[in-house]
């Protein structure tokens, strides 16, 4: 017997597996499946957001603090670069979320840079300045 949903994950998991594998499709808990499916989704949205929003961060630090570039900021760049690349190529329906998630990872990047910078926001602009395409470009550094 499978353990319940509520109080065993992973036994419900690792039953609910069994059951796909033997074709026992209904003695499967279809309802919290479908749950745990659309937060998987939502979790990789929430993951394209995030990595879009330090990636942001970094830009917006390149371009409003001069003075400090260097290397780590490069590399920091980069890496979010490659990280959200992997995580479109892993999941390229992803992209139809860009549009929707762009402006929300901007506003992320504008909490980060309040909270971690003296950069006054009211000298950046409402809406990201750069595109999405600008973003992901190994060649694009704000100036």
């Amino acid at each position: 017997m499978t353990p319940k949903y509520e109080e065993d994950f992973y036994g419900w998991v690792t039953g609910n597996i069994a059951f796909l594998k033997q074709k026992r499709f209904d003695e499967m808990d279809i309802e919290h499946l479908i749950e745990e499916l659309e937060d998987m989704g939502n979790n990789k949205k929430h993951a394209l957001i995030s990595r879009l929003a330090q990636l942001i961060f970094h830009l917006l630090k390149w371009q409003y603090q001069p003075d400090f570039r260097g290397r780590s900021w490069e590399g920091s760049i980069k890496m979010q670069r490659m990280e959200l690349e992997e995580l479109l190529q892993d999941s390229p329906s992803l992209k139809s979320k860009v549009t929707e998630g762009f402006s929300v990872a901007y506003k992320k990047a504008q909490l980060i840079i309040q909270k971690e910078t003296p950069i006054d926001l009211k000298l950046m602009p409402q809406i990201c300045p750069y595109t999405f395409e600008q973003c992901l470009d190994d060649e694009f550094y704000p100036d």
